[in-house]
């Protein structure tokens, strides 16, 4: 088990909020298959630059993957469509709920003392399914400024007229980064960034409309957006934020660049 909170965090100090993509850590296209391989590597780096001091604040928030996403699918429930079923709010949920139990026990098995925050339980869309999230924000900021490390996820959402939607970790994110005044974002998936027509990586991005016809839908069932919901979402932050592979990860929690800066701030 996990080690305790650290004694010396300071809660002056603007926290880094991460995002674990779904993908990234499943088999996106094998249901409720975790890939070992990249959990535990980002885990590692999680740990290692909380232990170099690289980090001391942080909030993580993980995607569906092959656990949420498949389930609602099956049950044609997304970011505009709910339902009022028990079972399908429940099979979504509770998919979630595994994949964040695995994710907290590797970030346990390295001493980071992470511990979940469900927004199915906190969240709420009162002006129905096209209205703004309402996230409140003092458990997240209290478990951090008490050491903590929380980690949201990808979630069913109360949604006014529609029974519970989908709200996606990229929504989740932007936020928490706003409500807790993050000093930088990361967004961690698959590719090595944002990528223009030719595949390569863009390195910064401004604005949405000169890279629209490069960012097309996921491969696999994704219910919350793909990579454009990402670039719309990240694009709506006042702190940077960077997009970025893998390999990436280890230099966005050092405070270095990584991937693809958005920062629609500067606009």
């Amino acid at each position: 088990m996990g080690g305790g909170p650290t004694s010396d965090s300071d809660a002056s100090t603007p926290p880094v909020v991460l995002k674990l993509g779904g993908s990234l850590i499943t088999e996106k296209d094998r249901s409720e298959t975790l890939d070992d391989a990249a959990l535990d590597a980002a885990c590692d780096s999680i740990a290692a630059a909380r232990d170099d001091g690289s980090v001391s604040r942080l909030v993580v928030v993980h995607g569906g993957g092959s656990f949420g996403h498949h389930h609602a699918s099956e049950h044609g429930v997304s970011t505009t469509a709910g339902t009022s079923d028990v079972d399908a709010v429940m099979d979504i949920h509770g998919a979630m709920t595994t994949l964040n139990r695995h994710v907290l026990a590797r970030l346990h098995e390295r001493g980071v003392p992470a511990v979940p925050v469900h927004p199915l339980s906190v969240a709420a869309r009162p002006d129905g399914a096209s209205g703004d999230l309402d996230l409140p924000s003092a458990s997240t900021a209290t478990l951090l400024d008490e050491g903590f490390v929380p980690v949201l996820h990808g979630d069913g959402v109360a949604t006014a007229g529609a029974g519970v939607t989908v709200v996606s970790g990229d929504e989740l994110v932007v936020e928490l980064a706003t409500a807790l005044g993050a000093k930088r974002v990361g967004v961690c998936s698959t590719v090595p960034g944002v990528l223009d027509v030719d595949g390569d990586v863009i390195d910064a991005i401004d604005a949405f409309e000169p890279v629209a016809d490069a960012l097309g839908a996921s491969d696999a069932t994704d219910v919350s957006g793909g990579m454009a919901a990402k670039v719309r979402e990240l694009l709506d932050l006042d702190a940077p934020a960077q997009v970025f592979g893998a390999d990436g990860l280890a230099a966005f929690l050092r405070g270095d660049d990584a991937g693809t800066r958005i920062d629609g701030g500067s606009e």
